[in-house]
């Protein structure tokens, strides 16, 4: 079975359609830079062109960097603000012409890494993490996804999390890794203390070089790995989620309701 995902963030917007079977691509990615400003529109625009460039008539997966209820954007820290309170799924599914899925985009990823990834086989309390433009959290128990998270936007020190400890933050402030793998410790150390996983898998597309950062975490009991499917999760996800898909191969059946409630399935009405 097939569906195409396409993955929002805060720099790029990419898509490609997906093998949901294996979590395979089934084609290169096309990727376009995030409009600015990210406004609505210009990011439909841009979801609409991506989904083109593939021919793409069928169903789909689309993440967001917020909170989505029922379709419908609620905090957008990296985005244009006018997001809030938009109906993305209507929005998107006007789009492209077709049966749309939106969800947030670190349960997204976090969907691909259960069922194909790192997190395969794993019956416990997993939280995915994903460093990038800012920090994205999935938060899984029993394979069942709590959706909407966004542990990110933690407190730490006065601050917001992803401020400290997300990858641009390394970028802008030219940390090196040492310094960057202390904030991001410390940040880890305060999740883990409020939810106690078993294991954390760290993604997002700093996780390909995890040789260099991974080893100098301290300070954290959770056995810590990264995510396998790096910049890819969150497409793969969407497309997961936009085919109502569980991950009851790998975990438990309580997650086929976790991926049907993270986002809303609407027509372009």
């Amino acid at each position: 079975m097939q569906a195409f995902g396409i993955d929002i963030g805060g720099s790029g917007i990419k898509g490609a359609p997906v093998d949901v079977a294996s979590g395979r691509l089934l084609a290169e990615r096309k990727k376009i830079l995030t409009p600015h400003p990210s406004t609505p529109e210009a990011v439909a625009d841009v979801v609409r062109e991506v989904a083109r460039s593939f021919g793409w008539k069928g169903a789909t997966g689309i993440t967001f960097p917020g909170v989505v209820s029922g379709g419908t954007i609620r905090t957008a820290a990296n985005v244009d603000k006018s997001w809030i309170g938009t109906d993305a799924a209507r929005l998107f599914g006007t789009a492209i012409g077709g049966d749309v899925t939106v969800l947030n985009d670190a349960d997204a990823a976090g969907i691909a890494e259960m069922m194909f990834g790192a997190g395969k086989g794993e019956r416990g309390t997993v939280l995915m993490l994903t460093f990038g433009t800012g920090i994205g959290s999935a938060l899984f128990t029993g394979g069942l996804l709590v959706p909407n998270t966004e542990f990110g936007h933690l407190e730490i020190r006065g601050k917001d999390a992803e401020s400290r400890a997300s990858e641009r933050g390394k970028t802008e402030h030219e940390w090196g890794w040492k310094e960057w793998a202390q904030r991001v410790s410390e940040y880890i150390q305060h999740v883990e203390a409020l939810l106690s996983p078993d294991l954390i898998i760290v993604g997002g597309g700093i996780s390909k070089e995890a040789e260099k950062w991974v080893p100098l975490l301290e300070g954290v009991h959770a056995r810590i790995v990264p995510a396998t499917l790096h910049n890819e999760a969150g497409i793969v996800g969407a497309a997961v989620a936009a085919t109502g898909m569980a991950t009851t191969r790998t975990t438990h059946a309580g997650a086929e309701a976790s991926v049907a409630a993270a986002g809303a399935a609407v027509g372009g009405e």
